[in-house]
């Protein structure tokens, strides 16, 4: 400053001080040290001189301070700030109270020094995985590429995030001119008498990177879903491949394509039947509805495409999905689908078990085929019985399959035999009990048991394979669920202190006819554990 004012000559001093923002009399001290050729003074105080730090003045604020941020499960559980955010200014307040006379500007700099940081939360826990989550993988990319590898059309499907129409406000920004943001309604409410909402159902072809939306207004149903893919492969599908007899679908394991829902499984059904195709389809593992490919190659592109926009009407959604494109050629196609889906249809047992469907050998609810011609294989508990009628007794011989025990039969014999005597004599001792006394009628009189020892031990292999539930074995064996589930409870025990561990597998049935099924068109191949 003392420089400038000398350079600037009369009326130097003044202006200086003015551009400076100080008084004239430290810019005349300037000059006057100039002109008399003293040195800059620098350090005016000594070192170690001035007002102490806070935390040099009280040892205890820095522990106190630590300990009012450490993590919950570490402090202290009735202070009041585990349950406040905690600020710097809250913790100042904490710390006066505590006698530690603190500012939030000392808070601050204090847990900087600690190498604490402003910090959000970190999308990184998935939860629980299931067990057979990579196996599952490892099958979509071998059923994928055998179809892209043949020609045949391989694409994954879901329903977007719902969108309002109207003039609510769209999450993202856009360019516009300073100060003129577009308006839009304070609360996303919506309004009844509007056009409601906007339902976008996308398809997207892995093979040749182009996507199909049909935005629906009415509800997010199987049948909604179905009808989607049905008009793309009106419009698109056969057109991109006229020799097609097959068509793959990837879709997630919930929602209105979920792998648990009914309708979905007869609407793709009666879409097989319509188009002559073979319609596989491969649910993504419960918790893994991000890794669809139609979430980061079809859908992210929209919601960037859109992004701080209003979409005040269904024209504006259509427009905007058509208009979505990429440097890697993506192209979208769109059209508004104003037909009504009724919810609520019930779909039976019988009806599920009367469709052409055949369930895959690894995770027959995740992975199976939908015929368009029914598909009848041979019974296989049924060839053998004679034209009179079913016996008393049902026939399990078939339940021995290696395929579905996990053993081959010569190794299920050998446990049954290991077993037999110890379990005929657990529940002879049962009897004991419930007698109170010794046997009177001579042993093989009276009631015969409704499951053999032989079966007992079947049915708790198959039970710890997990091929299905308590219903499903009990009318496999022809028995009652609380019969069954005695039998495992005696001879499970036992497998235990044989240390014979039986693998789950990867195989689900949910009736005796799926059994069959699996049964008949079973290969050599064997199943896949699950672990």
């Amino acid at each position: 400053m003392r420089a400038e004012a000398r350079i600037l000559g009369h009326g130097g001093i003044r202006a200086v001080a003015r551009a400076a923002h100080v008084s004239e009399t430290t810019v005349r001290k300037g000059v006057d040290e100039l002109e008399a050729g003293e040195e800059p003074l620098g350090r005016v105080r000594r070192p170690g001189g001035g007002r102490k730090r806070s935390a040099d003045l009280d040892p205890g604020l820095r522990p106190a301070l630590l300990a009012l941020v450490e993590p919950d499960e570490r402090g202290d559980p009735m202070s009041p700030l585990r349950w406040t955010v905690k600020s710097t200014r809250s913790l100042a307040v904490a710390l006066t109270g505590q006698g530690h006379r603190v500012s939030a500007d000392t808070v601050g700099d204090l847990l900087r020094e600690e190498g604490f940081s402003l910090q959000a939360g970190a999308k990184m826990l998935e939860g629980r995985q299931h067990p057979d989550r990579d196996a599952q993988f490892r099958y979509i990319n071998e059923q994928a590429k055998g179809h892209m590898d043949a020609g045949q059309p391989v694409i994954s499907v879901d329903t977007k995030k719902k969108e309002l129409v109207g003039n609510y406000k769209n999450a993202g920004r856009q360019w516009r001119p300073s100060g003129d943001p577009v308006l839009v309604k304070t609360h996303d409410f919506l309004d009844r008498q509007g056009p409601g909402k906007a339902i976008p159902y996308g398809i997207y072809d892995i093979a040749i990177n182009t996507g199909w939306v049909s935005v629906g207004t009415d509800h997010d149903t199987a049948a909604f879903a179905v009808a989607s893919i049905r008009r793309w492969w009106q419009a698109r599908g056969r057109h991109d491949y006229p020799a097609a007899t097959r068509l793959m679908i990837t879709a997630d394991a919930g929602g209105s394509n979920g792998y648990r829902t009914r309708t979905w499984k007869s609407e793709l059904a009666a879409l097989a039947a319509e188009t002559g195709l073979d319609i596989t389809v491969c649910h993504m593992p419960p918790g893994t509805s991000k890794w669809n490919k139609i979430e980061h190659r079809l859908f992210s592109h929209i919601s960037m495409n859109w992004r701080g926009r209003p979409l005040t009407s269904h024209d504006i959604i259509v427009n905007s999905i058509a208009a979505t494109t990429t440097r890697t050629g993506l192209t979208v196609h769109a059209e508004l689908d104003s037909g009504t889906y009724d919810t609520g249809i019930k779909v039976t047992d019988s009806d599920i078990d009367a469709l052409p469907m055949h369930r895959h050998r690894f995770h027959g609810d995740w992975n199976y085929t939908l015929h368009p011609r029914p598909h009848d294989p041979t019974n296989a508990a049924t060839a053998s019985r004679p034209a009179s009628g079913p016996p008393l007794q049902p026939c399990t011989s078939y339940l021995r399959n290696s395929e579905l025990t996990g053993m081959p039969e010569p190794a299920l014999d050998e446990l049954i035999s290991q077993l037999a005597e110890k379990i005929d004599t657990l529940r002879e001792k049962g009897r004991l009990q419930q007698r109170g006394g010794a046997r009177i009628r001579a042993r093989g009189g009276g009631a015969k048991d409704k499951l053999t020892t032989a079966d007992r031990v079947l049915a708790t292999v198959l039970y710890l394979r997990k091929l299905g539930t308590h219903d499903l074995l009990a009318q496999l064996f022809g028995v009652t669920t609380s019969t069954l589930t005695r039998a495992v409870h005696q001879v499970q025990p036992f497998l235990a202190e044989h240390d014979c561990t039986i693998p789950p597998s990867t195989a689900r049935f949910r009736s005796p006819t799926d059994v069959n099924a699996f049964l008949a068109n079973s290969s050599p191949t064997k199943i896949k554990p699950a672990c």
